[in-house]
């Protein structure tokens, strides 16, 4: 481990020594010509020095030369190139104004044209929100979450569902990023839909393997999605009606150039659709969800700018019976903010700082009569971060940086009332932590074809009082030992090296491989797959934990057609530690600490990764196939055997293709194939007493049928003579158009006893979507 360490060292500390002779930088932003929007990972090139580089996430780049005059290129896809002939006798600054080609629809999946094999990165995938928008959905409501699940190596958490899992890792081991803040709950409709609106989102980046060093808390991924930062020019809106769904969304100048904003806000109307049909029991039930983003940004000097994000969301249900008193009211939500301060300190020097607030609250009220009871859990966070962008004089691009975050965990809370006795607990089972990482990364040229990003990040983890220690010998048993409130009671920490290393083997071809070590703190504890508060965000303690993974990668990547269709092939192997779960027997109780009944145990997973990808025409589209492997074993579950996890699926296929075949109409296909998932089922019964008991199988030693589905969509977009202001188009799509039953789980009934000769064992499959589910959308911008 010590060696690796100081490898590392020397490989950041000690970049390629060129002795040379004086260099100068070209150092500016790149923005959208119609909007003012900052370009991700655009691409500059000098063609005379054979030397480029990309923007980073706020636009901004610096590439150093030697003096002389050079045709540099500005590009990204959707764009169009811009090519200006720029003398360099000294340090200068260029901000490129580039325009967009495609309007209304965008249809590449990666931000540049030869990213896949240029750069170190790898298990890296960026969306476009156009090509996102033209793929069918569900009730059509567009789904970047959904989008992510159709790429290699990511599983979905179930039939409509907008969790994932992504190499073997479990739900809560994705870093899922909106502006920078964190977002706990991915979700609406108990997970059918995401909580990101598309028309707020500018920018989707999947990293799934090689995580830079910058990012840290998570084993499995990073989900880091970009708001739109609005329109500088002019005003605009645009929007859509679905069939349970409709949104709308403003942005412009605050001061033109200067300074915009952005709204977006959208809400379903389930609950009025369905309110005349609901009748007897149900006629005082209700389901709606909305959310909001904003977004605001003023340039303050030509080095100084402030940034401002918000994001709200509420999913809310209601039953009130009409036969009797009894109510219940289950709301669930995301709060997030962010202010960002960006700071040019020079032509090489980029320094963004951010303060960065979410909230996420579960809570669960019945009443009947006198009697009332509330279920709450969530989880809180303040957090402070700094990252600096440095790039020398040899094209060395060094990141370093720091984050601090205060978290307040509230796990599964009971409070009520019966008549005149309330339950009010003092909230002891509240939790709070301190959590904070370092790092340094440097992206570098070793020699000509090897490319290296090599980081280290450490980080550190508290959990703060008041606070009992607990130990464990059969039953529970509690230690003397209690802290006070704010005092520091455990602590973890650690080094987590990155490692990534580039070979070019030609202009079109390169292998890579990545090596990556992750901590993780916080931890989500789930219960049989429900969404209810037994599942919980938990810090670790010193009954839990930390997990820690190390993942190592190799992979191929292969570009042709002039970088029109990219190809790469990855393998990976992942090993995991202080994994958690529920006890076998566990019943949730909201009055006693949930680390109580956690086990603890280990997972590995390894897998082949295929993805071939078309970027460029009128056809665009990809393939992914994903072989994998993932395993868990506990000493307290299966006999401590090795089982293979729920979502362990052999074989997974995803084929995604959008034709543009006039300016008019557009189609697209998604067909999805998966091995089936893995579940426990009982498979036998015996009598106590007259009383009927299951025998169970071996924890997920069964599996239900291969999932697959088809689903087609056309967009249909009026053209007119004379250029209009308002634009629009209607989107037709069908979800499982041929019909397949695909079970979204299975349940055993048994019949009989045993004094009418036995009883017998029938499993049923219950399939939510087993038919063709038919949606229209009118989208509209102007």
């Amino acid at each position: 481990m010590y060696l690796r360490l100081r490898l590392l060292l020397i490989v950041l500390i000690i970049p390629a020594i060129v002795f040379a002779q004086k260099r100068v930088s070209l150092s500016g932003y790149m923005r959208d010509a119609e909007t003012g929007e900052s370009i991700i990972s655009g691409v500059v090139y000098l063609k005379e020095a054979q030397q480029g580089g990309e923007t980073n996430a706020y636009g901004f780049y610096s590439i150093s030369v030697p003096p002389g005059t050079y045709t540099v290129t500005y590009s990204v896809i959707g764009y169009g190139t811009v090519t200006e002939t720029i003398k360099l006798d000294s340090n200068r600054t260029y901000n490129a104004e580039l325009h967009n080609k495609t309007a209304l629809k965008e249809v590449e999946v990666t931000s540049r044209k030869d990213a896949n094999v240029k750069n170190t990165e790898m298990g890296t995938i960026s969306l476009s929100i156009g090509k996102i928008k033209t793929l069918p959905v569900i009730f059509g409501e567009v789904d970047i979450l959904k989008a992510l699940q159709l790429l290699p190596g990511v599983k979905t958490g179930g039939e409509g569902s907008a969790g994932f899992y992504v190499r073997g890792g479990g739900p809560d081991q994705n870093l899922v990023l909106l502006d920078e803040a964190v977002v706990y709950n991915t979700g609406h409709l108990f997970g059918f839909f995401s909580v990101f609106n598309s028309d707020a989102i500018k920018d989707v980046t999947l990293i799934k393997g090689g995580m830079p060093a910058n990012y840290g808390g998570r084993l499995s991924s990073v989900v880091d999605v970009s708001m739109k930062d609005g329109n500088m020019k002019e005003f605009h809106g645009e929007g859509g009606i679905g069939l349970i769904a409709s949104r709308f969304t403003i942005q412009g100048p605050i001061d033109k150039n200067k300074g915009s904003f952005m709204i977006s806000g959208r809400r379903t109307y389930i609950d009025i659709l369905a309110k005349p049909f609901l009748t007897g029991r149900a006629a005082g039930s209700g389901y709606y969800f909305y959310d909001a983003n904003l977004k605001a940004n003023y340039i303050l000097s030509s080095k100084d700018r402030v940034y401002l994000s918000a994001y709200l969301g509420l999913d809310k249900f209601t039953f009130a019976s009409t036969n009797s008193s009894f109510k219940a009211t289950i709301p669930w939500g995301n709060t997030t903010g962010t202010l960002r301060w960006n700071h040019q300190f020079s032509d090489k020097a980029f320094v963004n700082t951010s303060l960065i607030y979410n909230d996420y609250k579960f809570a669960a009220n019945f009443e009947q009569n006198d009697f009332a009871i509330k279920l709450s859990s969530g989880v809180k966070d303040w957090n402070f971060k700094s990252d600096l962008d440095y790039f020398n004089k040899y094209n060395n691009h060094y990141k370093v940086g720091f984050a601090y975050t205060y978290h307040t965990f509230i796990p599964n809370q009971i409070s009520g009332r019966a008549d005149t006795v309330v339950l009010n607990p003092d909230n002891a089972l509240i939790k709070h932590a301190h959590e904070a990482g370092l790092y340094i990364q440097d992206d570098f040229e070793l020699v000509k074809n090897v490319r290296i990003n090599a980081g280290l990040r450490y980080s550190w983890f508290g959990q703060v009082g008041p606070y009992t220690s607990y130990t464990y010998s059969g039953e529970q048993k509690i230690d003397s030992a209690t802290y006070g409130t704010g005092q520091i009671v455990k602590t973890y920490g650690g080094f987590e090296p990155r490692f990534n290393i580039r070979y070019s083997l030609d202009d079109a071809s390169s292998v890579k491989a990545a090596v990556t070590r992750t901590y993780q703190y916080i931890h989500l504890v789930s219960n049989n797959g429900t969404t209810l508060p037994t599942d919980l965000w938990v810090p670790s303690t010193d009954i839990v934990k930390p997990q820690e993974a190390w993942q190592y990668s190799l992979g191929y990547f292969r570009n042709f057609l002039e970088n029109k269709l990219e190809t790469s092939v990855e393998f990976y192997y992942k090993d995991m530690k202080n994994q958690i779960e529920y006890g076998q027997y566990y019943v949730p109780n909201g009055l006693r600490d949930p680390q109580a009944d956690f086990v603890f145990g280990k997972g590995w997973s390894y897998g082949m990764e295929v993805f071939i990808n078309k970027t460029q025409g009128k056809f665009t589209g990809w393939l992914g196939y994903t072989l994998s492997y993932t395993n868990r074993q506990f000493p307290d579950l299966n006999n401590g055997q090795t089982y293979p996890v729920k979502y362990d699926s052999r074989h997974d296929i995803s084929l995604v293709g959008t034709y543009e075949r006039s300016k008019k109409w557009t189609f697209s296909g998604v067909f999805v194939y998966s091995s089936g998932n893995a579940i426990t089922l009982p498979t036998g019964y015996y009598f106590i007493d007259g009383r009927l008991s299951e025998i169970y199988s071996g924890l997920n030693a069964y599996r239900l049928p291969a999932y697959h589905r088809l689903d087609l969509s056309a967009i249909y977009t009026p053209q007119h003579k004379t250029k209009r202001k308002w634009q629009s188009n209607w989107v037709f799509s069908i979800y499982n158009v041929y019909s397949r039953f695909n079970p979204y789980f299975m349940y055993a009934n048994i019949k009989g006893t045993p004094q009418s000769g036995g009883a017998k064992i029938t499993i049923y499959e219950v399939s939510i979507f087993p038919t063709p589910l038919p949606s229209i959308t009118y989208n509209f911008k102007f």
